[in-house]
């Protein structure tokens, strides 16, 4: 009974999160050049455009910040759904060990995210530095 409580609290927060990004994806229809043959994803139609002008070390710095934040958002949802299914155990011990492993494996992994996250922006601060600074010879 409980569990299907939950799922339909997730679908219920699924379906409307669909509904509300369905207006905005359905927005513009058409892209603002037009069909172009010689450019078919469209990426040359706004003038400094991020996709076109940018240096490829930082659209994959951006690649990587998005993936660690979904990543981040994931363990922090799990966290909570642990903390809550801990609270809702009511002294079922199951539940609470159910718990307890999961809020453990999400925070180590909070922990590797943000590892990850301050390694690579700490890589390609350097590497940006190391290319753009000029020579002394």
């Amino acid at each position: 009974m409980q569990k299907n409580w939950f799922k339909g609290i997730l679908t219920s927060v699924f379906v409307l999160g669909l509904l509300t990004l369905a207006p905005a994806a359905m927005a513009d229809p058409e892209p603002p050049c037009g069909n172009d043959p010689a450019d078919p994803l469209g990426l040359n139609c706004v003038e400094g455009s991020k996709l076109t002008n940018n240096d490829p070390r930082l659209i994959a710095t951006g690649i990587i910040n998005v993936v660690l934040g979904v990543l981040g958002t994931i363990a922090t949802v799990l966290i909570f759904y642990a903390g809550f299914l801990w609270m809702t155990a009511a002294g079922n011990e199951d539940n609470v060990t159910k718990a307890k492993t999961i809020m453990s494996a999400a925070v180590i992994g909070l922990v590797i995210i943000l590892a990850a996250y301050s390694i690579s922006s700490f890589v390609i601060k350097s590497a940006t530095k190391a290319i753009n600074t000029p020579s002394a010879t």
